[in-house]
C-alpha cells in the first residue's frame, strides 16, 4: 500500500455535469490535502479544480443507446485506463462519477487492481433495470448518494450508500437586481418561465412545443408573458432559428442565456422538460409543469417492463406523491401543457399547495453540502491525512 504522501485518486466523469459534480469535490480535496495527486479522465471544471487531466472528455457525451462507434471508443478508453493504472501503483482509489454505462466497466478494471471504489451518483437502479443490483455491488466500497431517498434504497440491497446532498444546494442561489431584471424582462403579467433543456435532441422535442403551449396560454391571458431560458449562446442562436421554422418568435417572449436562477426568480410558472432543473425551480419554491417530449410511444411501453417507478419528475420522487403535474412521457401537442399550466394559474388554493409542497422537498437538502460530505468519506475510504480525520476504513 503506498504511503500517504504517494497515494492517489482517479476520477473517471463522461458528461458535463459529471465534470461540475467530480470539479466541486476535487476543489474541496484540493483545498485540504494541497499535494494529493489526483489523476482523471475528465473536463475542464476537473481541470480547474487541479486535476491532472490525462484524457478530455464529455465534450460529445451521449444520452441514452450509444452508437457502436462510441461503444468501441470506450473500449479503447478502457484499455488506456487498465495500462494507465498499471503504470502507478500509487492509485488506491477510482471514483467514477455518474455514467454507469461508461464507468461499469472501469470500475471493474479498478477493481481486479485492487482499488477501491467509491461512486460519485447513484445509478437510477431504483427507477429502472433493478436486477443491476448485483453488479453493481460487486464494483462499489461506498455509493455517494445526491437525492435522500437513495441512501435507504440501497442499503436495504447490501449497497454501502451514504446520501451527502446535492451540488445544486451547495452554493446560494445568486440572482441579478431587481433594476437589472426590469431592464431584461418583459412587462406583463403572469409571467411564464420556458426551459426546454440544453441537449440538441431535447431542444428539437420541447421547443416547438413549448412555443405552441405559450401562444395558447397567451390567447387565454392577454397580459401574459414569458422568458426562455437558454443555457449557453449557441442555443440561444438555435432557439431563434426553430422560431423561424415554427410560425416566428412570439410577441411577449423574452430570451436570456445563463441566468436560469433570474428566470425562476422572475417567473409565476414554470413550464421545464424533466431533469435535475426541476430541483433548482424547486430551490426557489416556484410552481411548475413538468414535461419529457417522446417521439416514439412504442419505445416507452417496452420501456415499461423494466420501468420499475409510476413517478418520473424530481420533485415527485423526493415527495413520493404526486405534487407537481407530470406529463412524462409526453407524445401530444400542446393541449396537455396548457391545460395543466392553467389550472395552475387559475386556482389559487392548487399553485400554493405546489408552493408549499416544493419548500418541502427543498428542505430535506438543508444543512448538506454535497462536494464537503462527499470529500469526507474519500478521505476516510482512502486513509488520507485529514485534518480532521475519522475513522480510517483501509
Amino acid at each position: 500500500m503506498p504511503s500517504e504522501r504517494t497515494k492517489a485518486l482517479l476520477f473517471t466523469a463522461f458528461e458535463p455535469s459529471g465534470d461540475e459534480h467530480a470539479a466541486a469535490v476535487i476543489a474541496e480535496l484540493r483545498a485540504r490535502h494541497p499535494d494529493l495527486v489526483m489523476y482523471a479522465w475528465g473536463g475542464r471544471a476537473m481541470q480547474a479544480a487541479g486535476a491532472t487531466i490525462i484524457e478530455q472528455t464529455g465534450d460529445d457525451a451521449v444520452m441514452g443507446m450509444p452508437g457502436l462507434a462510441k461503444i468501441r471508443e470506450h473500449q479503447r478508453i478502457n484499455t488506456r485506463i487498465d495500462t494507465f493504472l498499471g503504470e502507478h501503483p500509487e492509485v488506491v482509489m477510482h471514483i467514477p462519477v455518474d455514467s454507469p454505462a461508461a464507468n461499469g466497466p472501469i470500475c471493474d478494471i479498478a477493481k481486479g487492481r485492487g482499488l477501491k471504489v467509491v461512486h460519485l451518483v447513484a445509478p437510477q437502479i431504483w427507477a429502472w433495470g433493478r436486477w443491476r443490483i448485483h453488479t453493481l455491488r460487486k464494483r462499489t466500497d461506498l455509493l455517494l448518494c445526491l437525492l435522500p431517498f437513495e441512501e435507504e434504497f440501497f442499503r436495504k440491497r447490501n449497497v454501502p450508500a451514504r446520501f451527502i446532498g446535492h451540488f445544486l444546494f451547495d452554493q446560494p442561489v445568486v440572482t441579478s437586481s431587481d433594476e437589472a431584471l426590469a431592464n431584461a424582462f418583459p412587462e406583463g403579467e403572469p409571467r411564464l418561465a420556458l426551459m426546454p433543456g440544453s441537449r440538441p435532441d431535447e431542444l428539437r422535442r420541447h421547443f416547438p412545443v413549448l412555443l405552441e403551449a405559450f401562444r395558447e396560454l397567451r390567447q387565454r391571458h392577454q397580459r401574459l408573458v414569458g422568458v426562455v431560458a437558454a443555457t449557453t449562446p449557441g442555443v440561444a442562436q438555435w432557439l431563434r432559428s426553430m422560431a423561424d421554422e415554427h410560425g416566428g418568435w412570439p410577441d411577449g417572449l423574452g430570451l436570456v442565456v445563463g441566468q436560469t436562477d433570474d428566470v425562476i426568480r422572475w417567473c409565476d410558472l414554470a413550464l421545464v422538460k424533466s431533469g435535475t432543473v426541476t430541483l433548482q425551480v424547486a430551490r426557489q419554491a416556484r410552481p411548475m409543469v413538468v414535461f419529457y417530449q417522446k417521439a416514439n410511444a412504442l419505445v416507452y411501453l417496452m420501456a415499461r417492463v423494466i420501468l420499475s417507478t409510476r413517478l418520473f419528475s424530481l420533485p415527485n420522487l423526493l415527495a413520493r406523491r404526486r405534487i407537481v403535474p407530470e406529463l412524462v412521457p409526453h407524445y401530444g401537442g400542446a393541449g396537455p401543457i396548457v391545460r395543466e399550466a392553467d389550472r395552475l394559474l387559475t386556482q389559487a388554493d392548487r399553485l400554493n399547495l405546489q408552493v408549499a409542497d416544493l419548500k418541502s422537498v427543498a428542505g430535506a437538502f438543508t444543512g448538506r453540502h454535497a462536494a464537503r460530505a462527499a470529500a469526507d468519506e474519500i478521505e476516510r475510504m482512502a486513509c488520507l491525512d485529514s485534518p480532521q480525520p475519522a475513522a480510517c476504513a483501509c
